[in-house]
């Protein structure tokens, strides 16, 4: 085996031994190995016996195809799962075991692939795909065999740990985007900071957002919450395009759609915590009183305070409870426990708990906080301005479990 691949095994090795969640090492571990072969898409299927269906529970690249589920011996990771035999597809289009189910529910051509069963002592328990060379060369057996190591590796890491990857069920996103593109005016040129975002926002989820300083995260977040416009591509919300709103639907939009909270709190200094409401909710359909909104954060005896008389977690607190006052659909916050020390941070992330679990809203949260990620329904990472990959985790840790 070359010596790139034994480098690979051995740092997906020290990811599975190290990781609290399964989910986490297994994403992380198959972004290493599409690295390391130079792929597009890498996803890993699980056999339920129940059905008898295969389901997608991790995946990397920009489909997210984690839900989608085929019959055992349908298509070539149903086969592969039946015989329990490896296979390197050269052209799909020309395999008689190919079927194109999954490409035609996501859009994407699956051109070539390398496909290895997951195995344990006992039985198949689904398989590895990595789809697509990013140069179009063909897949290598050197390839084959470091899949097939990864797989043993998965394989023993989910016997010792008795971790069962639930499947769920494929929800309809509220918000779509596909292939997203920004660019900015710099100097003679443009740059462009989004480079193609393809992405679903599910209704009642939360859904965190990872990426380097640079890699588009804010952008993407302005994009969707109406406060700056795509170049290129089309967002959807509801089923609706609403790439070029007009003035008048973007302010419904952020009036009664969306909520905010920032890292900067961004209270009105000159207003009392209840005022700081009232002057958003007074804008508002159907919002919620400002009293009911204090009294959701723990903030009662806090209404008539101004901003500089409360501490930093307490003036987030009231940013989200204007933000929930307006009952929006999605609530976006952008790093908004990265200025609050642990203790604080994780009262404001079981506030976020609470708003996705007990107020049917769906939160997608900008964040550098690896560890906020595992309370989250879905991790997607950023990279130069494209999503380089979907997470779902199968069991979210609560809030209160946190650490940093």
């Amino acid at each position: 085996m070359k010596t790139q691949h034994l480098q690979a095994i051995w740092k997906i090795t020290e990811e599975l031994r190290g990781a609290e969640q399964l989910e986490a090492a297994l994403s992380s571990g198959l972004e290493i190995i599409a690295d390391v072969i130079s792929c597009e898409e890498g996803s890993l299927w699980l056999l339920n016996a129940e059905d008898s269906r295969l389901y997608a529970v991790v995946n990397i690249g920009k489909n997210d195809i984690t839900g989608i589920s085929i019959a055992k011996g349908q298509g070539i990771a149903g086969s592969v799962v039946d015989s329990g035999d490896s296979v390197i597809v050269e052209d799909c289009s020309k395999d008689e075991r190919f079927s194109s189910s999954v490409d035609e529910e996501t859009g994407f051509k699956t051109k070539s692939l390398i496909c290895v069963p997951l195995k344990n002592s006992y039985e198949t328990l689904g398989c590895i795909q990595l789809i697509n060379k990013r140069d179009d060369s063909l897949f290598t057996r050197d390839e084959l065999e470091l899949c097939e190591n990864f797989a043993s590796l998965i394989a023993i890491a989910m016997e010792d740990r008795g971790v069962s990857l639930l499947p769920q069920k494929k929800k309809t996103p509220i918000i779509t985007l596909r292939n997203v593109i920004k660019e900015y005016p710099s100097g003679d040129g443009k740059l462009r900071v989004l480079k193609g975002i393809d992405l679903d926002i599910y209704e009642n989820e939360f859904l965190v957002v990872l990426g380097e300083s640079g890699c588009g995260k804010s952008t993407m977040l302005n994009i969707i919450g109406g406060m700056d416009s795509l170049t290129e591509g089309t967002l959807t919300i509801d089923g609706k395009d609403f790439s070029h709103p007009t003035e008048h639907d973007l302010t419904e939009y952020r009036r009664n759609y969306i909520g905010f909270v920032f890292q900067s709190y961004n209270l009105m200094p000159n207003l009392t915590a209840k005022e700081n409401i009232e002057f958003i909710s007074e804008i508002c359909q159907n919002p919620m009183s400002a009293d009911e909104a204090l009294a959701k954060v723990g903030l009662t005896q806090r209404a008539g305070n101004f901003p500089s008389q409360m501490s930093g977690g307490q003036q987030q607190r009231v940013s989200i409870a204007r933000a929930i006052a307006k009952r929006p659909r999605v609530i976006l916050a952008d790093e908004p426990t990265a200025a609050l020390d642990f203790q604080t941070g994780q009262e404001v992330l079981m506030l976020v708990e609470d708003i996705v679990k007990n107020q049917g809203t769906t939160v997608v949260m900008i964040t550098h906080n690896v560890e906020i990620a595992k309370m989250a329904n879905r991790v997607i990472k950023l990279k130069s301005g494209k999503v380089s990959s979907i997470r779902t985790n199968a069991h979210p840790m609560a809030a209160a479990d946190i650490s940093w």
